[in-house]
């Protein structure tokens, strides 16, 4: 291995490390609304506009079949509803009910308090250092033809 093998094993294995602390966190931010956290993100995704499950994918980072998966249940649940789609026909747009906004508003007040804490821990220049760091790894891998 050579400097920027080992740097790009790295930043990979500190991701996922850090993607799987948020999870838990989410989790238990989640569960005494009777939520999960994958229910929250893609709830989330739409409280301000609806969004199709593809447009959902894309924000998310996540696949469109999980996504569709999410959005079936959250709609099963009473807590989304599907709308017609003006740009699309059958793509149709997710939006939360009512009863998913009141779900996303029992975990605001510890999800905030959470965030209290952080920032309180980091430091609010340093919090959002890390927020632009990350931002920018991100569209480095956009730019990158991972594919190869």
């Amino acid at each position: 291995m050579n400097g920027s093998a080992d740097l790009l094993s790295g930043l990979a294995l500190e991701t996922f490390r850090l993607n799987g602390q948020f999870l838990q966190v989410a989790e238990g931010l989640a569960r005494p609304a009777g939520m999960t956290a994958a229910w929250w993100q893609v709830l989330g995704a739409v409280l301000c506009e609806p969004l199709p499950v593809a447009g959902i994918a894309r924000v998310m980072g996540m696949s469109r079949q999980g996504v569709q998966r999410i959005a079936d249940l959250l709609v099963e649940r009473g807590l989304a509803e599907y709308r017609p789609n003006p740009a699309h026909r059958r793509a149709k747009l997710l939006q939360p009910t009512a009863a998913g906004r009141e779900s996303i508003d029992k975990i605001t007040p510890a999800h905030q308090q959470l965030a209290d804490r952080l920032v309180a821990e980091l430091g609010a220049e340093t919090a959002h250092e890390c927020l632009a760091a990350l931002r920018r790894l991100s569209a480095a891998l956009d730019d990158l033809d991972t594919s190869s």
